[in-house]
This record gives C-alpha cells, structure tokens and sequence, in this order.
C-alpha cells in the first residue's frame, strides 16, 4: 500500500512537473521595437564601421542576428511607418507624399492641404492586432503614419508610454521606443534625446533644458582627431568631416539610449521574455541620403536579440524589406497575418518558405519639391526609373539645406569647384532609367543602364519594377490633389459615422455602419493615460451612476465619441483635431 501511495505520489509530482514546464512553454514572447531614425548601417560597429563605439549595439548584435540585407521602402520618415505600421507600401494607397499630416507654407502655397491618407476599409495598425490578441501595446512616441493612429491601436502612445504601465506582468507586451537622436535635424539642431538622461518617465526638466538651449551646441563624443572617411559624394573639407563626426556622436548618444531600456528590461527579468528587434527608419541623414533611393537612403541596420539565445552571433543575408516587418511581427507571435498585407514574415512560425528576389522601394513629393523615381532592387543590382527626367536630381528644400554641410555643396556648385562625384546629384536632368551595381560601385555613382553586359540584368528589373507598380496599383501616378478629393469628398476629412445603439436589460448592443470601422468602449471610471480602449466583441453591461463611452473609427476618418449613462444615450461628439482650423 505505501509502495502504491508513493508511485502516486511521483507520478502526480511529474504530472504537475510537465504542467508546469508545459505552461512555461507556451506563455507568449514580448516584442521590443527599438526604432532609430535616420541611420545607414555603414556608420556602425556591427557592420565594419568602428569610429563610433556601440557597446549596447554590440551587445545585441553579439547575442543576436544581425541583418545585413535589409531596407525600408523610402528614404524618408513617414512613407516608411505608414508601412511599418500597415504592411503595405506607401504608393499603394495614396501614403508616399512627404508628408502629408502637416504642409511646408510652399506647398500650402500650390494648394495641397494637410490631410489624413485613407487605408482600405480592412486595413488595421499592427498594433491593433497585437492588442486584439492580448497584447499590452505602447508607443514612445513618434506616430507619423501619414494617418492619425487609430484610437483602438495603443495602451498608450505619450512619451510617457511603457512596458512598465502593463495592468499586470503576466501581460505580454509590444513596445516601441523611438531614439530621434539620431535624426537629419540633429545634425544642425543639438536638442536633448528623453533618454540622455536616463528618466523613466522621462524629466519634464529635459522640455525646460530644450527650451533653454534651443541652439546650443551639444559637445562632440569622438575625438576630433579621429580619421573620418567621408563620403565621396560630399566635401572632402573640414565642413565635411565636421558632420561625419557629428553623425558619429548621435550615433553614440542613440546607443547610450537603448542601453538604458536594456537596463530596464534587465531590472524586471524580462531580457528572456522578449524579443528585441533594433532598427532605423530609413538610411543615412547627409545630403544624398535621406530622401532619395540609393542604398545610402533605402538601406538600414536591423539586429534581432532572439530570447532563446537562437542564431547569437549570425549574420544573415537575405533581402528584407520594410512591407515584411509587420507580418514577421505577428509571425513571431504565433498570430497569422491579414492577407491584405504586401510582404511575408522572415521570421517565426509563419515564415514564408522561399525568400525575397527584390525589394522595392518609391520616392515622391518631399515637402514642397514633387519628383517620381520607383526603385527595384535585387542583391547586388539596383534599378531607378525616373518619371521625370527633365527634373534635376537636386531639389531645393529649406529643410535640408538647414545643415553646414548641405549649404557647403551648395557653395561649391555656385564657385564652380565641385569634383564628378559631388557634380553628380545637381545634374540639370537625369536618364529614364539607372542601373547600379551595388558590389563595385556601394555609393551608386557609376550608372551603366546602356552597358549592353548588362543589358539582360535591365531588362529583367526594368519588367519587375513595371509588375510591382501594377500589382499594388501605384498611387503615385495619381496627381496628388485628385488624391487628396478621393480622400475627402467634400474638402473635409470623412467622419466615422455615429454607432447604431441599443439598450436592452441592462445590456448594450453596438453596431457601425462605415466600412472598416472599429468599435471601442471604456466606463469614464476606469479612465487613464495608460488603458487603451477594449474592444467590442459582444454586448456591454451598463454599469450604474457610470457613464459609458463608445468610440468608432476607421483610418483616415475623423473618430465619433457616443456617451451612455444610465441607459440614456447622450450626443455624439467628433473630437477635433489640428486640421480643423485649416
């Protein structure tokens, strides 16, 4: 009878055992977006560069994967979170425009308003997706989706979002961080990063400190000794290596940054709970970078830091571009991602069984300059079709030319002294169609289009660059104000229309009429920066002396706001927004 009673015993203690190993097993990974912006991969340790040390950087790279093949879908900030935010590519749905939430005074000149791009109605933020599968979502804190988020996307968006604001810790999470230290305006506007000094939140004294040295100089991390290679398609001049070294030094502020959310996720036993993805938004933040489609504006860094130690130290090659991160987001969670989604997850369970030929990218209207130029790339050879041939590739824009470095080309154009390589971005017109190899030539300066050796690689890429723009319906070759009519019909953004309610014994039943609306509650009592909005899924119980709020939205319409309180339905209410006084 004992001998019985002790096999029992064990075998319940290993039931319990495997219960429990299995409960482990199966309890979801946490996502960490750690969001760059404006950075070429290189200028950075982990891939060659090692004038900038990156000890956080490295760390994740050593314990990591580093991706050497990886590229957004423009050179510029919001086309590419319109996609990293959608899974789809910018010109598919009118998104390509830089920007389109808030004008430059010279393009409100010509008659183009600030403006909200329409998704399709199917279309959901990955956030939103995340959140409707149980996931606590935080963003800190740059939007700029070229849509106002959706109201149903975040837990909490503020410079005060995080991890840490969970309701509980067995909550799983996706957070994103963003690091602007890095950005084009830092390189002649030296504001403090939240994160320079180390506050989580962040100190209201870095506003005060901003506000105080608007223009103040912040002091160089590398020494000025420190031998710069700078690019040959800038001044070869002391101006020149003036704002590589400035470059290098907000790199090293960057990485200061994100070891300090490292120290966090350490401090609350999460580094193995979670999986950390490092990237920028888009390449290099010179001149002849940012905004245009050589690999210095299309090219970025990504490192991922697998919980499991997995891969620690590879290096992979394959091409990946920006439409694929939000399905590998959800891949990584085990969560099937929406077919509407243009690209396919590199990563996690529902990764694609073949890999990328291309990737592709766009540019369009940079704020008040317009140019077309579509861009197919594989892994050695880029292809440019100009859509305007007769424009310069240099474009006046008052916000780059805010840089040193950008008003000594311009110096060196006007006294005539430019070398070729620098003549070559304020040639007066450009060819129809560029080709580069990338291998033997990485700053794209030689362009052998009419190189018949290299006639069957044009016109293998020539013909894809064709099929791509057909199988998205490229939006670009729509003029912009004819896009901004379709968007909004009647010179005003679209409004999500009031949801349809019924009250019945004490439930609340709820329904939207607008194609792609998303339908959202909270009680006024339960109210605070961090709590999201919970998602109608089946009737509401009313809550007495509680005033119920119900929220529809759809991307790219103004949201309604219906209050409910004691079985009476009060008015609905669209709340305003910045566009409204235009």
């Amino acid at each position: 009878m004992k001998n019985k009673i002790t096999s029992n015993l064990l075998l319940l203690s290993i039931l319990i055992f495997v219960a429990c190993k299995k409960s482990e097993t199966k309890k979801p990974f946490n996502v960490l977006w750690l969001v760059a912006e404006d950075l070429s991969p290189d200028y950075l340790n982990a891939y060659g560069d090692l004038r900038a040390p990156t000890p956080n950087l490295d760390r994740l790279a050593n314990e990591g994967v580093v991706y050497t093949n990886n590229f957004s879908v423009s050179g510029v900030c919001s086309p590419s979170r319109a996609t990293l935010t959608t899974g789809l590519y910018p010109n598919s749905f009118g998104a390509q425009n830089m920007r389109t939430l808030n004008q430059q005074p010279a393009i409100r000149e010509s008659g183009i308003i600030d403006y909200q791009v329409v998704p399709p109605p199917e279309v959901k933020m990955v956030s939103e997706i995340m959140r409707e599968n149980g996931y606590y979502t935080s963003n800190n804190a740059k939007e700029d989706y070229q849509f106002f988020k959706s109201e149903l996307a975040w837990d909490e968006s503020s410079i005060y979002a995080h991890w840490r604001n969970r309701p509980d810790e067995n909550t799983p999470f996706f957070s994103i961080f963003n690091f602007g230290v890095t950005h084009e305006s830092r390189m002649w506007n030296f504001k403090m990063d939240i994160f320079d000094e180390g506050e989580f939140p962040p100190d209201r004294s870095v506003k005060k400190w901003n506000e105080k040295h608007e223009n103040s100089h912040v002091p160089l991390l590398v020494s000025e000794d420190l031998e710069i290679d700078i690019p040959p398609y800038l001044p070869q001049n002391e101006i020149g290596k003036n704002a590589m070294r400035r470059m290098y030094t907000n790199i090293m502020r960057m990485d200061t940054g994100v070891g300090k959310i490292l120290d966090q996720l350490e401090e609350d036993g999460l580094m193995n709970q979670t999986i950390i993805v490092w990237f920028s938004d888009h390449g290099g933040p010179l001149p002849r970078q940012k905004r245009l489609l050589y690999d210095s504006g299309l090219r970025v860094p990504l490192i991922i830091r697998y919980p499991d130690g997995s891969r620690a130290g590879e290096r992979d090659n394959r091409l990946i571009s920006f439409v694929d991160f939000p399905p590998t987001l959800l891949s990584m969670v085990s969560i099937q991602a929406p077919s509407y989604m243009h690209g396919q997850a590199f990563e996690g369970t529902f990764k694609a069984e073949t890999t990328r030929t291309f990737v592709h990218g766009h540019a369009d209207r940079f704020d008040e300059t317009v140019d077309m130029i579509r861009a197919v790339r594989d892994k050695r050879f880029k292809y440019l079709k100009n859509f305007y041939p007769g424009r310069p590739y240099y474009l006046p824009l008052a916000y780059r030319e805010k840089m040193e470095v950008m008003r000594e080309l311009l110096r060196m154009r006007d006294a005539e002294i430019l070398d070729e390589n620098q003549a070559l971005w304020f040639r007066t017109t450009k060819a129809e169609e560029e080709l580069f190899d990338t291998e033997n030539d990485p700053h794209e300066l030689n362009n052998i289009a009419n190189d018949p050796a290299y006639a069957e690689i044009l016109n293998t890429l020539r013909v894809e660059c064709k099929r791509w723009m057909k199988a998205i319906d490229d939006k670009g070759l729509i003029d912009e104000k004819d896009l901004i009519k379709n968007f909004y019909p009647n010179g005003k953004a679209q409004l999500t229309k009031s949801p349809e309610i019924e009250v019945q014994n004490g439930k609340i039943r709820v329904n939207c009429a607008t194609p792609g609306a998303r339908i959202g509650y909270r009680y006024s009592s339960e109210k605070a920066p961090h709590k999201g909005w919970k998602f109608y899924t089946e009737p509401i119980v009313e809550k007495p002396n509680d005033t119920l709020e119900i929220i529809t939205h759809r991307l790219g319409y103004k949201y309604a706001i219906t209050t409910i309180a004691n079985g009476t339905m009060g008015e609905t209410v669209y709340p305003p927004n910045r566009h409204d006084k235009q």
